[in-house]
């Protein structure tokens, strides 16, 4: 289990506790990116092994962003299955994880599976996940249609093998989700992604001024990715099995 986090102390210490738990989790890596509150020290206290980002892969160079966050989970993490969760989710039970991982476990051919679900807005069951439904839907709908099935491209709960992880670049913002997706589509195929239903999540709902910069980022990530903007300049971390440090990690834990 990996979460990524930064100011995340009212729900971080739930989620926590919910995944350690659970009989199947082997480990849960928080990484906090950079955090003013007490999310680290909530997370430990539930039982995460926290991390804290600016200490992890120093010797890359600098990266920023969801994306830089999720591909130093996936350096830190050891697990052959490795299950992403958002840290602002509330009211989150331990059998989301169950159903995430169920697929994989399930099936050899499946890479990536992908949360279905509705999102709450000011106290209703639906209406969050505006740069989803407002951009990121009808951009895969016309440049990838083999995912516009994909009902939460930008979802921050999935699974997926680390043998997929480890092959694909992470883009460093929040177009992370997206190039994803597609890139797994890209590599092996439609039918390795499943998608899961979890019912309705409850996020915390960021204000418009704030989705702008996630809006142009999945603008631009979907662009570069169709190769249809190269002026457009979105930073990625390369492969981790290009990066000798994962390697020499783990090679020792295979």
């Amino acid at each position: 289990m990996c979460l990524p986090a930064r100011n995340e102390a009212d729900t971080v210490g739930a989620i926590v506790a919910e995944a350690v738990a659970l009989a199947m989790v082997d480990e849960v890596v928080v990484l906090d990116d950079g955090s003013t509150d007490e999310t680290a020290a909530i997370a430990a206290a539930a039982g995460a092994r926290v991390i804290r980002g600016a200490d992890c892969l120093t010797d890359a160079g600098p990266g920023s962003g969801k994306g830089n966050a999720l591909w130093k989970l996936v350096y830190e993490s050891h697990g052959d299955i490795v299950c992403f969760l958002d840290a602002d989710l509330r009211d989150f039970r331990a059998e989301a994880i169950e159903r995430l991982c169920a697929p994989l476990l399930a099936n050899d051919d499946v890479m990536f599976v992908k949360a279905n679900y509705s999102r709450s807005f000011e106290g209703a069951p639906t209406g969050g996940g505006r740069v989803t439904e407002l951009v990121a839907r009808p951009l895969l709908s016309l440049l990838f249609p083999k995912v516009s099935d994909i009902e939460q491209p930008l979802g921050g709960e999935y699974a997926a093998r680390r043998t997929a992880l480890e092959v694909l670049p992470f883009v460093e913002g929040w177009g992370v989700e997206l190039a994803l997706l597609v890139d797994v589509v890209e590599r092996f195929g439609r039918d390795a992604v499943a998608q899961v239903d979890l019912d309705v999540r409850k996020h915390r709902n960021r204000p418009l001024d704030e989705l702008a910069p996630q809006a142009r980022a999945i603008i631009a990530t979907a662009l570069k990715r169709a190769e249809l903007a190269d002026p457009v300049e979105v930073r990625e971390r390369p492969p981790l099995v290009s990066v000798p440090a994962y390697r020499a990690r783990h090679d020792r834990l295979r």
